[in-house]
């Protein structure tokens, strides 16, 4: 999974490693790109607010590369306004979890958008 965050990085990790999941962070679109070159990615959590480019333009970015253009992305935002969701969904995510996120049901929520891709 990479993890496209400037921020928490630690965090996510620290809540999805005990569940059986590696965890690659990036902490820009840049890296998030060359991250993707070199491993095996199964799923992206897209922080849509990054430093260098926001998540819904490297999420266009990255459907648009035929061999990275299977890989679900789930839009992780503060962003909560009417038609965000949409507009995550428009970039090309697959799904949206808002922020503040639930601990408890962060891992179930990243294995059930695994099972609708079929990458599990």
């Amino acid at each position: 999974m990479l993890k496209t965050i400037q921020t928490t990085e630690a965090w996510y990790a620290g809540c999805l490693t005990p569940e059986g999941y590696s965890v690659i962070e990036a902490i820009n679109a840049k890296q998030a790109l060359e991250k993707l070159e070199g491993g095996e990615i199964d799923l992206i959590l897209m922080d849509i607010n990054m430093p260098d480019m926001d998540g819904y333009i490297l999420t266009s970015k990255i459907k648009a590369i035929e061999k990275f253009s299977t890989i679900p992305i789930v839009a992780v935002t503060a962003n909560v306004m009417r038609g965000d969701r949409e507009k995550s969904l428009q970039a090309g995510c697959n799904g949206y979890i808002q922020k503040p996120i639930d601990v408890d049901t962060l891992a179930q929520q990243i294995e059930r958008f695994m099972i609708r891709s079929n990458n599990v």
